[in-house]
């Protein structure tokens, strides 16, 4: 029998092949095991914030070890296809929790643009009203987020005690992130918005009975609790984070940096491979760049018209609204290219809005929010803090990427899958699906969206932006870069605004690896679609590999080679 033990990603080999012979008593006793996970997972979310004491997350790790171990005792030859892939993602879900838990990241439950405090702004949007007894659980949650605050505040003076922190360059100003929550009025706190109207089954009494507990909440124990967060950053926190960037330089650092990698990119690369794979993309990237500065016969070197693109103000909105039109506009044109490039498309629908205030200043420049359930929207966000380092002629590929046909149209196609079980359409495998949203940045070229030389040098300038990720992120986490040195790196070889570039490397310091995963899964799909197309030939369609690559939702990148060399037998002419 063959046994699949696997851990810390090392079932990377795991064999995909078909079985046809498939008892359904193990069908049934594998479904019935990761329904068991999955209802487990759920039970946590539901009690969100949820207990994290010592206690409860020990008793969570050890539930994850034996969920894990109970995966590995399954032979995968009992198994069909689909129930292989499932089997890699849960297992894929359980390890990245151990793992955590094992490398204490949760004393560091913040990063240069997010942190705990501001992801429980999401619960009133997450929270679907449609009985009275919604409200009533809405009150109970808030009435855990005091408590859950001060149980991260907790683990962060342990992690200040241990050397498990952000670093300081990262943290400047971060206090500003909180200050939004410290409301004097409870109506004006966004934990109110569900209290200010009520649908008509909500009587008057049930009405104000709800608006008195969550003003007491808000008043007596939100705000305060937020205050002691700012107050502990302010006083505490900032001045006594570590000086150092590096991820290497944490507790058991290199080891987590490591075991980042795997987790990210689901490749068995080292830091050295990726270091050396971005520079030499770099270099490629560079040369088409200047082929468009020949051609526009500028007068100036790359790195003059690099400067140009940053400088000249024809490349910015005067407005917020205009930029947001501006990217609107573009996510239309690319809703009309769809059909051309897919055989489906999702029912979801999404919108076109501002990165909230609160965290813009520190935000990325876009961003995909996916819809919180079914009777939700999608929401591709633009950044329009600091219009002028917001340039026009990067807004297509962004738009590509965040909206259609990158993340909203993959994430929503993945969620809209009757026949994939949940931990096949919530769990998200960075490598795919960002590199998928690399990729369609490039099907705009094919789609014809790009306009403009501009708009071609800014897609350039994307794919480059995340070419120079894989140098400077392994660079300051493994190979002694400073900040500095990945800032001017970048300013050399992007066309990113100085603010966005500074955002970005914070970025990269406080979630270490994950930038990793944008160009190696690009590289991988391209690569995927090149090999599709000498096999078939003629038989070749892009619509038909567009299925393929989606079809089996977010998955490692090893599984969708694997997907894609069924697919070409498949098409193969005479199989």
């Amino acid at each position: 029998m063959y046994r699949c033990v696997i851990s810390a990603l090392a079932r990377l080999s795991l064999p995909l092949a078909m079985c046809f012979a498939v008892p359904a008593t193990a069908n049934e006793a594998f479904d019935a095991l990761i329904d068991k996970i999955w209802q487990y997972e759920s039970t946590l979310q539901q009690q969100r914030p949820a207990d994290i004491s010592p206690e409860a997350l020990k008793q969570q790790h050890q539930q994850y070890t034996t969920f894990l171990e109970q995966t590995q005792q399954i032979d995968p030859e009992n198994l069909s296809k689909e129930q292989k892939i499932t089997l890699l993602m849960q297992q894929y879900r359980l390890q990245n929790d151990i793992d955590q838990y094992r490398f204490e990241a949760y004393k560091v439950p913040l990063t240069s643009e997010y942190g705990f405090h501001s992801a429980l702004a999401t619960l009133p949007q997450a929270t679907r009203f449609s009985r009275a007894k919604d409200y009533e659980q809405y009150i109970t949650r808030l009435e855990r987020i005091s408590g859950y605050m001060a149980q991260n505040i907790a683990y962060m003076k342990a992690g200040l005690a241990q050397g498990y922190t952000q670093p300081k360059a990262v943290l400047e100003d971060y206090e500003d992130s909180v200050t939004p929550f410290l409301v004097e009025k409870a109506s004006d706190s966004i934990f109110y918005s569900p209290f200010t109207s009520f649908p008509a089954f909500i009587t008057q009494a049930q009405a104000r009975d709800f608006r008195q507990q969550a003003t007491s909440i808000i008043e007596n124990q939100i705000v305060p609790a937020y205050q002691q967060y700012h107050d502990f950053l302010t006083q505490q926190y900032i001045p006594g984070a570590r000086e150092s960037i590096a991820a290497a330089d944490w507790p058991q650092g290199k080891a987590y940096y490591n075991n980042r990698i795997k987790h990210y990119t689901t490749t068995d690369m080292s830091a050295r491979q990726i270091h050396e794979l971005g520079l030499s993309e770099v270099k490629r990237i560079r040369g088409a760049m200047q082929k468009i500065v020949d051609e526009l016969e500028f007068d100036g070197s790359i790195d003059d018209f690099i400067h140009f693109l940053r400088t000249d103000p024809q490349f910015y909105a005067s407005t917020p609204e205009a930029l947001l039109k501006q990217a609107a506009y573009i996510a239309k044109r690319a809703d009309a290219a769809l059909p051309a490039l897919f055989e489906t498309l999702p029912r979801t629908p999404y919108g076109v809005a501002p990165v909230p205030e609160d965290i813009a200043p520190k935000y990325t420049t876009g961003r995909y929010i996916h819809a919180a359930n079914d009777t939700e929207p999608g929401y591709y966000w633009v950044n329009t803090y600091a219009l002028d380092k917001r340039p026009l002629y990067a807004l297509p590929a962004l738009t590509l990427h965040e909206a259609v046909p990158g993340h909203h149209l993959q994430i929503s196609l993945a969620s809209e899958m009757k026949n994939l079980p949940a931990v096949r359409q919530e769990t998200y495998i960075s490598a795919f699906g960002e590199g998928w949203g690399l990729y369609s940045e490039f099907l705009g070229v094919e789609a014809g969206i790009y306009k403009t030389p501009y708009d071609h040098f800014g897609r350039l300038s994307y794919e480059m932006w995340r070419a120079c990720r894989l140098v400077v992120d392994t660079g300051m986490h493994m190979f002694g870069w400073t900040r500095q040195q990945a800032i001017d790196y970048m300013m050399k070889n992007t066309a990113l605004s100085e603010h966005n570039i500074k955002t970005e490397i914070d970025r990269y310091i406080s979630w270490p690896a994950q930038a990793l995963s944008y160009k190696i899964g690009e590289i991988k799909i391209k690569e995927l679609r090149s090999k599709a197309e000498q096999a078939l030939g003629e038989q070749f369609d892009i619509r038909e590999f567009h299925t393929a690559v989606l079809a089996h939702g977010s998955v490692p990148l090893f599984v969708l080679e694997q997907n894609i060399d069924d697919f070409i037998q498949h098409k193969q002419p005479g199989k």
